[in-house]
């Protein structure tokens, strides 16, 4: 009987091995499935009725896209990297109100690229040429729910990014 212990433990011990294959099959699985983040975000686990496209994420510089919602500001803040930005509040569509400020305002001169009745693309401009940002203002109807999508405000994006940023939304029922 003594004689078999020693056995015992010498096969208990070759069938465990050290753990280091078993580790690198995992890490491989896991690295797999980082790489394949989704091109499609559908933000209806935060009760946001809505798709944004992506494309493809390579070309954005990131792996995943992050979605974060701000209880703050009540607006959800999606992002992929240093080229897309976007905030997201269910609010009433209030265009005339956007283009009323941006006249008014004295500090910034802002020019429109492009206006839709749903859509409004501009430049802002200090006067002293301390930068120049493109921004947008797009409003998505789904069903009696009004989104107001416009870029995160605190990055400075071109005018390919943006029109990336509002051709990404997409209202889930139409899709």
């Amino acid at each position: 009987m003594k004689a078999l212990i020693p056995f015992a433990l010498l096969v208990c011990l070759a069938s465990c091995g050290d753990g280091k294959k078993e580790a690198a099959e995992q890490m491989a699985d896991t690295t797999a499935t980082a790489t394949v983040a989704p091109a499609v975000l559908d933000l209806s686990t935060f009760d946001t009725p809505l798709l944004v496209e992506f494309g493809d994420l390579a070309t954005l510089g990131v792996d995943s896209p992050t979605v974060k919602w701000n209880e703050e500001l009540g607006r959800l803040e999606v992002g992929a990297g240093e080229h897309f930005g976007l905030l997201i509040t269910e609010e009433p569509a209030d265009l005339a109100r956007l283009k009323a400020d941006l006249d008014r305002d004295m500090l910034q001169k802002h020019t429109v690229i492009e206006e839709t009745p749903e859509k409004l693309v501009y430049r802002s401009q200090f006067p002293d040429d301390a930068g120049t940002f493109i921004h947008f203002y797009r409003t998505v109807q789904v069903g009696d729910r009004t989104f107001v999508v416009t870029d995160a405000d605190q990055v400075r994006f071109n005018e390919a990014d943006v029109q990336r940023m509002v051709a990404s939304i997409k209202s889930k029922s139409a899709v």
